[in-house]
């Protein structure tokens, strides 16, 4: 038994280590097999290298060129390579032509803008120092960028109402504020110096604005709102700033800001800093989402958000408006018929039996007041003593009798029946 199964375990393990024999000798085959595959394809590609390459050098010789071509200034700088953006981060415009007659038109690309961004194109003159005022509003155009950030749009030439140096401005319409400008020559347009900046001082916002105040009672049922506008501002000029002049405006969705004037007293002095305070004051009934600004200089300093309530109490009064006043014309109608309508005998009786007749009634009928009164206690006696012998309408019909005359109850007044009749 013993010797059977040890012969057994040594044959099972000899076959086992002849598999793994086996398996090992399996990989070393395919480990040389893929060898093998790799140093064909390495000699195969060696051999296609010199046939590749030429073509591959074709491909890149148009290239090649081109950027010779813009190195040299063969072609405007407006045809280069765009970079993915800006080295600063700022959003770029260049124009295909830097000089144009009216009537023509111009390509203007950009990137480093924000993708799907709505923007606006505009010539402008004096480098647009005086803001829009100072483009060709008409004949500008709209662009919305891809999802890169990118545009290409062409651009009509026309001839802005101020004086070149002029610029091709774009500048976002929703969302955060972006602008880029590019040089560019309106051919036959006038040419004149820019104006001199002003020798005062120049003032910038240097801490966040807010709003300050509260509503009021009256506020609650549509009387205008009222703000306070707190800016912090500093002289960035060489000059003190006596007296400036703001202009603070208010705009309600798309509409444009209406600007008032208002004149600050005080002094700010050079490279001082100083608190404005503006008053800010909306029509009457105004409601929903306002914006505030600020401009001097011809440039807009601040914008402030400003979220107005819904007056509540002109809704309230409307509402009771329309509850009251049916309510006091129906009890007033309702008066003039009771005056109007004719009153019949049994109500006039009614109100005898309830109460008495108002003197002026009396009067006015041609009666004293006391023979009214006695008329009353004298009616009112008779129905007394004809509720013991009937009803009120049965002793109103029959004549009145005393009790000597009066009619025996007990006498029968009926025919006797006769004789077999029911």
């Amino acid at each position: 038994m013993n010797g059977e199964t040890g012969t057994g375990r040594s044959t099972g393990s000899g076959g086992a280590r002849a598999g793994t024999l086996r398996a090992a000798r399996a990989a070393e085959r395919a480990v040389r097999r893929g060898r093998r595959r790799a140093a064909a394809a390495l000699v195969l590609c060696l051999a296609l290298a010199p046939a590749l390459l030429p073509a591959a050098a074709a491909q890149a010789a148009p290239y090649a060129a081109a950027h010779a071509r813009y190195a040299s200034a063969q072609v405007p700088y407006a045809f280069a390579p765009y970079a993915t953006a800006a080295a600063d981060g700022k959003p770029t415009v260049r124009l295909s032509a830097k000089e144009a007659g009216k009537g023509g038109s111009v390509t203007v690309t950009g990137r480093g803008w924000r993708p799907k961004a709505l923007l606006t194109l505009l010539i402008c003159g004096q480098n647009m120092i005086g803001g829009t005022n100072a483009c060709a509003n008409g004949d500008g155009r709209a662009v919305t960028t891809d999802a890169h950030g990118a545009f290409r749009r062409k651009l009509p030439v026309a001839e802005p109402p101020k004086p070149c140096p002029c610029v091709v401005h774009v500048a976002t319409v929703t969302g955060a504020a972006a602008d880029a400008e590019a040089p560019f020559t309106v051919a036959g347009h006038p040419v004149a110096p820019l104006p001199k900046e002003p020798t005062g001082g120049r003032l910038a916002v240097v801490a966040q604005p807010r709003l300050t105040g509260s509503s009021s009672l009256l506020t609650w049922f549509g009387a205008p709102a009222q703000r306070e506008l707190r800016v912090t501002v500093g002289n960035l000029g060489p000059a003190p700033a006596k007296d400036p002049v703001f202009q603070v405006g208010t705009s309600h969705g798309v509409f444009a800001p209406q600007w008032a004037e208002q004149q600050w007293r005080g002094t700010v002095p050079a490279g001082k800093k100083a608190e404005v305070r503006l008053s800010v004051e909306l029509p009457a009934g105004a409601h929903g989402d306002y914006l505030v600004s600020l401009k001097y200089g011809g440039k807009v300093l601040v914008e402030q958000p400003w979220g107005v309530g819904r007056p509540w109490g002109v809704t309230l009064f409307w509402v009771l408006l329309c509850v009251v006043v049916p309510t006091a014309v129906f009890r007033i109608g309702m008066a003039v018929v009771d005056r109007v309508r004719p009153h019949l005998p049994g109500r006039d009786h009614g109100r005898s039996a309830g109460r008495p007749r108002p003197a002026g009634r009396t009067h006015a009928a041609g009666r004293p007041p006391g023979a009214a009164g006695k008329r009353i206690r004298n009616r009112t006696a008779r129905e007394r003593a004809g509720d013991g012998t009937g009803t009120p309408d049965d002793s109103a019909a029959l004549p009145w009798f005393t009790p000597d005359t009066a009619p025996s109850t007990t006498t029968s007044t009926e025919r006797p029946t006769s004789k077999g009749s029911a």
